[in-house]
């Protein structure tokens, strides 16, 4: 692929993450889980096995957050892909937690549309607990904040990648650098308070902070890329 040819394509790849992004986040914050801390009122308890009610409806934003999380992929490897010989082993190495990050997310995300739902229809309770987005310290809670922290480390591995002195560039690094601190202040915060039973008050944090970095790093992307294509 000429250079013009892929520095077009992961324009639009970025473009069409930062829309998605939007979407997504938008759907989940109108669908919150009805339990854990930040539930007030008509809350699902375990063992949840009364949550056949919220299907699909709390689950819709999931479907986009697969692909969300197979186009930030594709963003992170056509990054790797544009950078020069003496700076690709830093984007390399980010293109490496991207991966882990989209296969953990994608995994987790596709296993509660797939699993729930059926186990609760055919009667098979064993495990839904455990596996449930309604539970705020199970397997599902676990699994995203995972990947939303592997998502920011493949984002901190573009500071020295991005070494330009361009504006554009200095935004990225700084964009990387603040989220990332901002990720790891959260949990240090949460973990003080609530310590091991910090249930998903950090996952909310880290999703929040970084579906808003991929927004402003998607954009700065697209304008990066845009540029290299002219």
């Amino acid at each position: 692929m000429k250079n013009t040819d892929a520095n077009r394509f992961g324009y639009y790849v970025s473009v069409f993450t930062a829309v998605l992004t939007v979407v997504t986040f938008g759907i989940a914050v109108c669908t919150p889980p009805l339990s854990g801390p930040f539930c007030r009122g008509d809350c699902f308890q375990y063992p949840y096995h009364d949550i056949l009610s919220r299907f699909p409806r709390d689950y819709y934003w999931m479907y986009p957050a697969i692909l969300l999380s197979f186009l930030y992929l594709v963003m992170m490897i056509t990054v790797h892909r544009s950078m020069p010989a003496e700076r690709n082993l830093f984007s390399a190495v980010a293109s490496g937690f991207a991966i882990i990050s989209s296969l953990v997310l994608s995994a987790d995300y596709f296993i509660q549309v797939s699993f729930i739902q059926p186990s609760l229809l055919a009667g098979e309770t064993d495990g839904v607990a455990m596996m449930s987005q309604f539970n705020p310290h199970g397997i599902f809670i676990i699994l995203e904040e995972l990947g939303f922290v592997t998502m920011g480390i493949s984002f901190l591995f573009l500071v020295p990648a991005f070494a330009g002195p361009t504006r554009l560039e200095k935004s990225l690094r700084l964009t990387f650098i603040i989220s990332f601190c901002l990720t790891v202040a959260a949990f240090i915060a949460i973990s003080a308070v609530h310590g091991i039973m910090r249930e998903y008050r950090f996952e909310v944090a880290v999703i929040s902070i970084t579906w808003l970095e991929l927004i402003i790093v998607s954009v700065l992307m697209a304008r990066y890329f845009r540029r290299r294509s002219n």
